[in-house]
């Protein structure tokens, strides 16, 4: 029995490389956007049952204030004090953008409100509070 080795019929079997190739590339690209996509401190949000979405301006200037009380502008930390200063440049920055408080959900009601006199001294309408939605049947 003989093969004939240089026969031009059809081949059946598939190429997988090019598939392998961009299954990689797209684990890349996820590797890398996925920890971007956390913006700000990261804290334990509050639970809430009616939670509203922003709908006007662009992405928010986040405001974190970590358990221990820490302040923090997006991921840079700030004392409470240099706090508006801070908001109101990148407030002249970013015009129009709302900014958002997210306060870890072990804080105590007279820091998040010491954070939130300090926004209030930038004189910025539209400041939000982060919290976590629940889902149906989720409980507190």
């Amino acid at each position: 029995m003989s093969m004939d080795v240089g026969s031009k019929g059809v081949k059946s079997d598939i190429n997988v490389t090019p598939l392998v190739d961009v299954v990689l590339v797209l684990l890349i690209i996820f590797m890398v956007i996925t920890p971007l996509l956390q913006r700000g401190r990261a804290v334990q949000l509050p639970r809430a049952r009616n939670v509203s979405e922003l709908k006007q301006g662009g992405d928010p200037i986040l405001v974190s204030v970590a358990k221990d009380g820490k302040t923090y502008l997006d991921k840079v930390e700030l004392p409470r004090e240099a706090l508006a200063d801070a908001l109101q440049a990148e407030y002249a920055r970013l015009p129009g953008h709302p900014i958002m408080v997210k306060g870890d959900a072990a804080l105590d009601y007279k820091t998040m409100r010491q954070v939130i006199l300090e926004i209030s001294k930038t004189h910025v309408l539209g400041v939000s509070l982060a919290a976590h939605q629940l889902k149906e049947g989720e409980a507190h």
